[in-house]
């Protein structure tokens, strides 16, 4: 394959084929590649190795495990659990029996739990001890009948496993008890499957894969089902994008978005096992000292993160300390790259924070920026190879470029539908399969495409559209800033009025030096009215945002004082 990018390799118009490679199932690709690899490592959680080889030994015996019980083909079984050893085994393993894997938020309240459980009928489910407590609260109101607790040192083995879990549980005190009954340990289900004898079941790639819980437009989280061809075509194109800078067999993968995250699941796991990669999961990136430390044992080729990851490393003085010569790809998802993050991480780095964007919907990359020094900061890229995007209005016909709408996206990698939810899959998919992805964007003449933001952030001013991530781009530019999220709140006199919530790098940093530095930067009605000094923004357990929880927290406490005037 040349060494250029995938849309400077091919004529204009014309674009390469992702097939899928004649393969059937995410399992069956996996398993070619666990025979090339088969010596080499293919993961590292808390300094143990575990071989491709190994990988796919463990995954059989769990795979004979769950048939022995008698799940079959189809059913849906919940992963609840942090970035171990534990995850490419199990996830593996049920690929392998035709299960369809439910992802599950380890932070998820036992409500969430609940619904998601319940909506996706799981039968069975692998949860890490921590969050034992919470699935005992609702476990009669869902119908799992099969429930398998991991600790986090399981895997690890020797001296050091048990003495991790001892620590997890008597020292820290993460793990509240718990009683549930007819539970298993993983060490038990594993040994059970060593004794039984796997039997290959039939998959086809129309077949679900995944279910992807996400909020949808309507709040309700809803499963998007991502079928196996959905999957491999994204493996395939992502690679085709990243081609230039992949070498196979010399890939060294930091690993700190979740594997439960479609990015992380798609991208460093699936995406970098074609590759041979050694893959390093970070079980805690929360810990940004620990973090650090980590990175620091390790040359590694390819990091991915979201903006707020990279802004926190980038805020700790000992990152300049990590070795950076082999780095070629760093790329940033789930949430806009803000170009003041961007810039400090090329030029600590030398290698530039290209954006891409997806859904979990689409499994989930849709485009990205290009990775041989021609991108464009403050844009999500070009689409991926068999990829189609447009934008469109309120009445849904085609804008041409440099016209704002919402983004609409085709391909191979755009989910069937939301699971058990019909009338809300007619929702989002228009007339030839396009789907709408609630974005707001827009084509650039030079064929960029750029995210002016969610639909659902929009603020409304006197009638003009005020987009969030454009205030919080320019307002953390400012040196005293840490961190910033800008909603929409009621207003009298302009229907909605901008509001600021703020982390100070520097706490001398006040309102009116904010208000100031916005007047400069920001056209009038883009101004904020209110601001409020805060310690932390509400975040998923991936790093984005939510926008949602400072509007929530607005409305149930306004706070005093924090007008500009």
């Amino acid at each position: 394959m040349e060494n250029r990018p995938w849309h400077t390799r091919y004529p204009k118009n014309v674009r390469p084929s992702i097939e899928t490679g004649g393969y059937e199932s995410v399992a069956q690709l996996l398993e070619k590649f666990v025979g090339k690899f088969k010596d080499e490592v293919a993961f590292v959680n808390f300094g143990k190795e575990m071989t491709y080889k190994r990988l796919d030994e463990l995954a059989t015996q769990f795979a004979a495990y769950l048939q022995g019980k008698g799940l079959k083909s189809g059913d849906r079984i919940a992963f609840q659990m942090p970035n171990l050893l534990q995850y490419p085994v199990v996830m593996f393993g049920a690929l392998k029996a035709g299960l369809i894997i439910v992802n599950t938020n380890p932070l998820y309240t036992p409500r969430e739990m609940e619904h998601q459980f319940r909506d996706s009928g799981s039968v069975a489910i692998v949860i890490l001890a921590n969050f034992a407590r919470n699935l005992q609260e609702i476990l009669d109101k869902t119908d799992l009948r099969l429930v398998i607790i991991t600790e986090t040192g399981d895997m690890v083995g020797g001296i050091k496993g048990p003495l991790i879990n001892f620590v997890v549980r008597k020292v820290k005190k993460m793990v509240p008890p718990y009683k549930i009954p007819g539970a298993v340990t993983f060490h038990q289900a594993m040994a059970e499957g060593s004794k039984m004898t796997f039997s290959p079941v039939r998959i086809s790639k129309t077949d679900v894969a995944f279910l992807q819980y996400t909020g949808g437009t309507t709040g309700v989280s809803m499963g998007a089902t991502l079928t196996h061809e959905n999957i491999i075509a994204n493996m395939l194109q992502v690679r085709e994008y990243m081609n230039p800078r992949f070498i196979e067999g010399d890939e060294l993968v930091i690993t700190a978005l979740p594997l439960y995250h479609i990015f992380a699941l798609t991208v460093n796991f699936l995406c970098m096992f074609q590759l041979g990669a050694r893959n390093i999961l970070i079980t805690n990136p929360r810990d940004i000292p620990g973090f650090i430390k980590e990175l620091k044992k390790h040359k590694f080729t390819f990091i991915s993160g979201v903006n707020t990851l990279f802004n926190g490393l980038l805020n700790n003085p000992e990152f300049k300390e990590v070795d950076f010569s082999r780095l070629r790809v760093s790329v940033g998802g789930g949430m806009a790259v803000l170009q003041s993050v961007a810039e400090r991480w090329k030029k600590l780095t030398n290698i530039p924070l290209v954006e891409g964007y997806g859904l979990s919907e689409t499994a989930p990359v849709l485009s990205c920026n290009p990775i041989d020094g021609t991108e464009k900061n403050g844009t999500i890229g070009l689409p991926l190879p068999e990829t189609d995007l447009k934008v469109i209005d309120d009445d849904g016909k085609d804008l041409a470029a440099g016209h704002p709408g919402e983004i609409c996206a085709k391909g191979p990698q755009v989910m069937k539908g939301y699971w058990n939810r019909d009338e809300e899959t007619k929702k989002v998919f228009l007339e030839g399969g396009w789907m709408r992805t609630g974005d707001i964007g827009l084509l650039q003449e030079d064929g960029f495409f750029k995210i002016i933001d969610r639909k659902k952030d929009m603020i409304l001013v006197s009638g003009f559209n005020v987009y969030p991530s454009e205030i919080e781009d320019v307002v953390s530019m400012m040196e005293e800033v840490l961190e910033v999220g800008a909603v929409g709140v009621p207003d009298e006199y302009s229907s909605e009025a901008v509001k600021l919530f703020i982390v100070r790098k520097n706490e001398n940093l006040t309102r009116e030096e904010v208000k100031a530095y916005c007047r400069k930067n920001l056209a009038g009605y883009k101004n904020p009215k209110y601001i409020e000094f805060v310690r932390e923004l509400p975040k998923t357990n991936v790093g984005k945002i939510l926008r949602r929880k400072l509007r929530e927290l607005e409305l149930t406490a306004p706070a005093a004082g924090s007008i500009v005037k």
